[in-house]
């Protein structure tokens, strides 16, 4: 068991206006977004750029126009879009950070910025993301041709659709140490932005019940689940799934397990594969009963390694993570490792004590597919 932190993360950094108290209020929003928003592929050659004001010299914003694309005229860029333009003008020579840290006038980055796009880098084609709103139009992304754009709209109508408002139902904002509370902004777990989304819900009602699960005693697991996604490539499209205890008042999921997390980059087929890859998992977990995952720890309880322990941990997990998997279960459990579970369970507790986030959880995939081989 671990603790995950991905949802404290966003706790810390969200703006009140980017938490949400219902999944329903977060559809609102991004529904507002893609109804208003286009999508096109231009020419690198017909961007320029220009600055918002050309009489003040103190004024640092810029904006964008293109042929063959009526909706970029005036466009003017997110803090987002901006570091992606300046990826593509100059890639590696003029980055965004540069541009901001120096405080350059908007004239002479605009400038910079333009002779890069025609004279030091060939023609190509780019996708572009604009928005319009009340007070005008933004570029909001600036991506290959062939970038696969799942809008975070349609990521949250399938969240919806299968788990209702996220406050009422089964599957829910998690309480504080497995009690229930009122959603509002401060400890809510629906984020998003103009830029991304991250949706954490959980079932605390329908337990798991595992014998044996710690030295011999029993306990109790909940269900819970991540979705995250960018439609503007800030990143890919995720679904994270495991078991846990309790979630704390600052968000910290304790006792962790069994992580599993499907991910998605935002290639040409990443629409068909949203919908064939990751909808049906959510399907099959807002419906289903908590049986296959019992019947799965069940299966792993019963089906011996048959290979050199050695062998099959370093197969897995790496020769030299190997020795501390077989050591940590001994000392825990009193016995060698004999079991798929045996192997998981000793494969988690030993993630508990690598300080790398993403080594943890690497370990933590490796584990929970351990259990796929009981099957």
């Amino acid at each position: 068991m671990t603790t995950l932190m991905q949802t404290h993360r966003q706790w810390l950094s969200r703006a009140p206006d980017e938490r949400f108290t219902s999944l329903l209020e977060m559809q609102t929003f991004k529904r507002r977004i893609r109804e208003n928003s286009r999508s096109q592929v231009v020419s690198s050659r017909g961007l320029t750029l220009r600055p918002i004001s050309e009489d003040d010299p103190k004024e640092t914003g810029l904006a964008l126009t293109g042929y063959g694309c009526n909706d970029l005229t005036g466009s003017a860029m997110t803090h987002w879009s901006f570091g992606q333009i300046c990826s593509l003008a100059s890639p590696g020579h003029s980055p965004a950070s540069y541009f901001r840290d120096a405080r350059i006038p908007a004239p002479m980055i605009s400038d910079c910025l333009n002779y890069n796009l025609r004279f030091t880098r060939g023609i190509e084609d780019v996708g572009v993301l604009v928005t319009r709103d009340g007070y005008g139009t933004e570029l909001r992304s600036v991506n290959g041709p062939n970038y696969g754009r799942v809008y975070d709209a349609d990521v949250v109508d399938a969240l919806v659709d299968r788990f209702g408002d996220g406050v009422t139902g089964t599957w829910r904002v998690p309480g504080e140490f497995g009690r229930r509370v009122t959603v509002d902004k401060q400890n809510t777990t629906l984020y998003a932005s103009d830029r991304d989304m991250f949706v954490f819900l959980a079932d605390e009602e329908n337990r798991i019940e595992i014998p044996g699960r710690r030295a011999g005693q029993h306990g109790s697991f909940a269900r819970g689940f991540f979705v995250g996604n960018s439609e503007v490539g800030k990143s890919s499209l995720f679904a994270g799934f495991f078991l846990f205890d309790y979630v704390c008042c600052n968000r910290i999921i304790w006792g962790a397990d069994q992580y599993t997390e499907v991910r998605i980059r935002h290639t040409k087929g990443a629409p068909d594969r949203w919908l064939e890859e990751v909808t049906p998992v959510l399907n099959e977990y807002s419906q289903g009963s908590a049986k296959p995952v019992v019947q799965a720890i069940e299966d792993a309880r019963s089906k011996r390694i048959e290979d050199e322990l050695s062998t099959f941990l370093a197969k897995r997990f790496g020769k030299q993570m190997a020795p501390a998997i077989a050591a940590i279960h001994e000392t825990e459990e009193g016995r060698p490792i004999e079991t798929l579970w045996d192997a998981t369970v000793a494969a988690t507790a030993h993630a508990r004590s690598v300080q790398n986030t993403d080594k943890r959880l690497e370990i933590e995939r490796a584990a929970g597919e351990l259990l796929k081989l009981a099957a």
